[in-house]
């Protein structure tokens, strides 16, 4: 199989690899930068729990090839969180919204794009946001309710309170 050379910066850090030309961003975050919170779910981008956002636009890293996010800015759940818990990733910890955790990368994701563009969404707008990520553990009641609360928090727009800043 042919390979190229890459130089993706991956949470503020750069990588340089060689790497198959058909690697998966998703097998690359896991397996090559041993960033694991990026999750395998359904590996056809209908669950939304490899969710990753790529140059600050949310992808599902399932359908990007390594050497596609070359020369790019990648961003994981570990890194989104390098300075602590979000506002947004409390709620759902206070919330009960992760049961078993495995969509909450996606989740967190999709969410915070949503109160990035809309700071004070409604119920209906909290749910069109996470409708392309599945949860099989929760009835969504919980996910939805730690971003309506998120909502309610003063905050900037990089998710982090105004009194963390």
């Amino acid at each position: 199989m042919p390979t190229h050379p890459i130089n993706i910066e991956v949470n503020g850090k750069r990588i340089s690899v060689e790497v198959e030309s058909r690697l998966l961003l998703v097998y690359f975050l896991r397996e090559v930068a041993g960033l694991t919170g990026t999750h395998i779910g359904c590996d056809t981008s209908q669950c939304g729990a490899c969710t990753v956002r790529l140059d600050g636009t949310n992808v599902k890293s399932c359908t990007v090839l390594a050497v596609q996010a070359d020369g790019h800015a990648v961003t994981t759940i570990e890194g989104q969180s390098a300075a602590g818990l979000t506002p947004l990733q409390q709620a759902f910890h206070e919330k009960h919204a992760l049961q078993c955790g495995f969509c909450t990368p996606g989740m967190i994701f999709a969410a915070q794009a949503l109160l990035d563009r809309e700071p004070n969404p409604t119920e209906t707008q909290v749910r069109h946001a996470l409708h392309s990520n599945l949860c099989r553990c929760t009835g969504y009641q919980n996910i939805v309710d730690a971003v309506l609360v998120t909502a309610r928090t003063p905050k900037s727009r990089s998710g982090r309170s105004m009194e963390a800043s």
